[in-house]
């Protein structure tokens, strides 16, 4: 609950580990018995253990806290009882629960159990027996004897063996360290005990003898104020000799005294010029009144009286005045499709919170069921809450109010270019500010302070989606477009087949470009476009529109050209043309066949001469030959063929 606590705490623990619990249930307490003072500050410890499984479920812990006392047959989260409100803090860690009280008081004394409970049937579990706590306040006490009278300073608890104290006589500190005080005891002096190391929580003041002595005792050791509110400072005071003179002072401003062993009255402090006012009543009791409180305001007080040649001027602790300003911090919210459920906590920096009871408010209406820090509800749109100290109903905390659907924003709002800086913005109407998370089509994004999400330079690749998310609630998409120049075009051509004379050319030229870019064409060394539009056709092509050709692509944010292109002319055959190849090709057949016929005589010469027998090849009998016909007859027969032939010729 962040709550401070202004002083520490004084506990003497009895060291016992004790395990309640049978099979695998349990708990643990590190102490089964502590002791600690009135006004300071204590924490409980314990561990438990349970199955990890049951009937082959997981077993889960669905809630833990600390009971003293039961309402009817359940018990009684101290958190949530106006006796303890805005005092108490349980914080478990794994299987380990410590459970912290401030601002003590003697009713806390009680047996405190812990319990926690789970998702198995039946699943419910407290230690028994548990902590014994009990809160005292100490007490000088006087053992009187015939010959002398000493002081004791006595405790409720049973404390360590040789703890060190700290006496006090009319408010300065002395010199002993025991439990008793022995030297001389003069009448009309007041006596006061603490413990060493916790001085903030001494013993109320003793006369000896029950006569009048000099002393001061304070009203309240701490008091919690709001921000702009007034606030009563009381003590009353005696003494053994007329009162001469009495003022208030804060001893850490000692700095700003004339002597500094001399303190000034708050009432001619510059820091508190028009709002400090002191007010006498019969008795003996003064009241120190503050308006207009401001945090600075936060400091100890101390009164202080001279009467004679007497002057009180106290080392004891005076009231402590703690100034805030109350806030509401939302500790848990479940968000539905109409509402949110949320729990709410009324926090203070005050240490002594736990004196007063809250007032809660929702849309200015006094919530009067609810007394204590915490506030649970379903809350819409709209609801606002506000939380107060009760009597100071018109110093109310800052109003919290639950998140509305979030709304995006760019910046710039105007049309975004590719490499320039963009803001997207998410923010609700909530208090405490959202928590956001940017996405880009379910892509989860980074996001900066203020649920901004930033690019440094965006590209034509962010272009997309986008949406934000607050407490589970989810924007309405935005478009964000990313315009830019073209990129470097591209040229096709069809046919893509050699070009001739009097055939149908078209040229296409693309290029990726946003907003979509414009297409002139250009034909080299040429300053007048040849045409415009994606696409370029020339419906009867003729040699002398050959040449290269190269198209631009332009938008308002700049322009591309493309690579030049070449157009090549192919020559185009007449009719006449084939019809003189045809004749030469005719012409030539019969010429091609002599030649190839007197070609063939060569070689058939070059093989035989006219004198010369023909050559007879003996085959000796071999396997491989049989099927062989006669050599001799083949040789004849060739000699004869050749005679022929040449007949012929």
């Amino acid at each position: 609950m962040g709550f401070k606590v202004a002083a520490g705490g004084l506990v003497f623990l009895l060291s016992v580990s004790v395990i309640q619990g049978q099979n695998d249930w349990g708990v643990t307490y590190t102490s089964t018995n502590i002791c600690a003072l009135k006004g300071s500050s204590v924490e409980l410890r314990c561990t438990y253990r349970h199955p990890s499984r049951m009937n082959g479920r997981v077993t889960v812990v669905q809630k833990t806290f600390w009971f003293t006392k039961m309402g009817g047959s359940e018990p009684v989260d101290p958190s949530t009882d106006a006796e303890y409100a805005g005092r108490v803090q349980n914080h478990c860690d794994m299987n380990s629960c410590t459970l912290r009280i401030t601002d003590l008081r003697e009713s806390d004394s009680a047996e405190y159990k812990f319990r926690f409970i789970t998702n198995q049937p039946g699943g419910k579990f407290f230690g028994s027996p548990g902590v014994t706590l009990t809160v005292t306040a100490l007490q000088v006490k006087e053992i009187s004897s015939f010959f002398s009278t000493a002081l004791s300073c006595h405790s409720d608890c049973d404390l360590p063996d040789n703890p060190s104290y700290v006496w006090y006589k009319n408010g300065q500190k002395t010199e002993r360290k025991t439990s008793s005080y022995s030297d001389y005891i003069s009448p009309g002096d007041s006596y006061v005990c603490a413990v060493r190391g916790h001085e903030d929580f001494p013993s109320p003041p003793v006369c000896v003898g029950g006569q009048s002595c000099n002393r001061v005792t304070y009203t309240h050791r701490s008091i919690c104020a709001p921000k702009g509110s007034s606030v009563d400072i009381s003590s009353t005071y005696s003494s053994s000799g007329s009162i001469t003179s009495k003022l208030w002072f804060r001893s850490e401003r000692s700095h700003q005294w004339v002597y500094q062993s001399q303190p000034e009255d708050l009432s001619e402090d510059p820091q508190y010029a028009g709002r400090v006012q002191v007010l006498e009543t019969e008795g003996g009791r003064s009241t120190l009144r503050i308006t207009e409180l401001t945090e600075r305001d936060s400091a100890q007080y101390h009164f202080k009286f001279t009467a004679g040649s007497f002057d009180w001027r106290s080392s004891l602790p005076g009231t402590s005045l703690t100034v805030t300003a109350l806030q509401v911090q939302v500790t848990t919210t479940t968000h539905h499709q109409l509402y949110t459920e949320a729990e709410l906590k009324c926090h203070s920096s005050c240490s002594p919170a736990g004196r007063l009871s809250f007032v809660w408010f929702k849309n200015g209406q006094r919530i009067m069921r609810e007394e204590t820090s915490s506030y649970k509800d379903n809350f819409y749109p709209g609801d606002k809450i506000s939380c107060a100290f009760k009597g100071r109903e018109d110093y109310r905390s800052p109003s919290v109010y639950p998140s509305k659907l979030p709304s995006v924003s760019v910046s710039p709002s105007a049309e975004i270019v590719e490499g320039s800086s963009v803001n997207l913005t998410c923010s609700s109407e909530a208090n405490p500010a959202a928590t956001y998370t940017w996405y880009k089509e379910d892509q989860v994004l980074p996001v900066g302070s203020a649920g901004i999400h930033h690019f440094t330079s965006i590209r034509s690749e962010d272009r997309g989606i986008y949406y934000c998310t607050s407490e589970d609630q989810r924007s309405e998409s935005l478009l964000i477009d990313v315009q830019y120049a073209p990129r470097l075009p591209s040229v096709s051509v069809s046919p893509s087949a050699e070009i001739v004379e009097g055939s149908s050319v078209t040229l296409t030229c693309s290029s990726d470009a946003n907003p979509a870019a414009t297409y002139t064409w250009y034909k080299e060394d040429e300053d007048s476009p040849t045409a415009s539009g994606q696409i370029f056709s020339i419906t009867d092509f003729r040699a002398n529109q050959s040449g290269n050709y190269y198209c631009e692509a332009r938008n308002k944010i700049g322009f591309k050209k493309s690579a030049l292109y070449l157009i090549v002319l192919a020559e185009k055959l007449s009719v006449s043309n084939i019809i003189r190849l045809s004749l030469v090709v005719v012409m030539l057949i019969p010429l091609l066949l002599l030649c190839l016929w007197m070609r063939k005589k060569e070689i058939l010469l070059s093989t035989t001469e006219p004198n010369e027998p023909a050559e007879t090849v003996e085959l000796e009998d071999d396997p491989d030959y049989i099927n062989v016909p006669d050599v001799k007859r083949i040789t004849t027969e060739r000699t004869e063929d050749t005679e022929e032939q040449e007949d012929l010729v």
